[in-house]
């Protein structure tokens, strides 16, 4: 494979000079970032991996991530699962199973995306370019997880445990507070202790593709929001409600 600065990069639709030189330089520090990582440099796929699919619509016959995107989350569900398992030997399937949806859900991989400026390396179509889909969350953790696929594709499995362990290095590390109620339970029980009824949930919005939507949902009690949350489906983006309010309520 070429190297980064030999090889045509794809630049977002409606980039400027100095946004295309900015996406370069971001694809250059997280190629560097996976040879440290992974002790390899050749990644076939990377591009693939960080091309949304609204510049692959714009572009005639190029890939955009969504299949690797499929295989990502179940290397990510393996990787993740034993990493728990060996930091984790006491631990019982229920405990193991929350800790795995705090580290693998959409917000904790968006955290990683957004530590190591992964939105800054994506190639947008014209519209989204624009827009504010650089930085949304389910954007970056579908980028998260293309990416840990390119590295599987490319060096296997050993190398996407080396590249996952670092994306859940810092919640691996609090590992007592992995282990927690779901938070649709958590609020509900909380608002209910203070004498309000059960909480109840509204989508507020949706948008993206009829194929692919981001649900928008509102969690209230009492007509007051408490919390706001988005997802790939609604049952998501109910727990990102949740979770949000009760960050708003600690």
């Amino acid at each position: 494979m070429t190297s980064p600065s030999e090889r045509p990069q794809p630049a977002s639709r409606g980039a400027s000079r100095r946004d295309k030189e900015k996406l370069e330089e971001a694809r250059e520090g997280l190629l560097a970032r996976l040879a440290v990582l992974t002790g390899s440099k050749e990644f076939p796929r990377f591009d693939e991996a960080l091309t949304h699919p609204s510049f692959a619509n714009e572009v005639s016959g190029l890939a955009d991530n969504q299949r690797l995107e499929f295989l990502g989350d179940a290397v990510l569900g393996l990787c993740v699962s034993e990493i728990l398992g060996e930091e984790n030997p006491l631990a019982d399937e229920g405990a193991l199973t929350r800790m795995r949806a705090a580290l693998v859900n959409a917000e904790a991989l968006a955290g990683w995306a957004r530590e190591v400026s992964l939105g800054d390396a994506l190639a947008l179509g014209k519209g989204a370019h624009h827009g504010s889909e650089r930085q949304e969350t389910n954007v970056l953790a579908d980028a998260v997880e293309a990416l840990v696929a390119c590295v599987y594709d490319a060096v296997g499995l050993d190398g996407a445990r080396s590249l996952v362990r670092e994306i859940v290095a810092i919640r691996v590390a609090r590992g007592d507070e992995l282990d927690v109620r779901d938070p649709k339970s958590a609020l509900q029980e909380d608002v209910q202790a203070e004498g309000h009824p059960s909480p109840s949930y509204r989508v507020r919005d949706s948008r993206g593709p009829e194929h692919e939507p981001t649900f928008v949902v509102e969690v209230v009690v009492r007509d007051e929001v408490l919390g706001v949350g988005e997802g790939r489906s609604k049952r998501l983006a109910e727990r990102a409600a949740a979770f949000d309010a009760l960050k708003r309520r600690a």
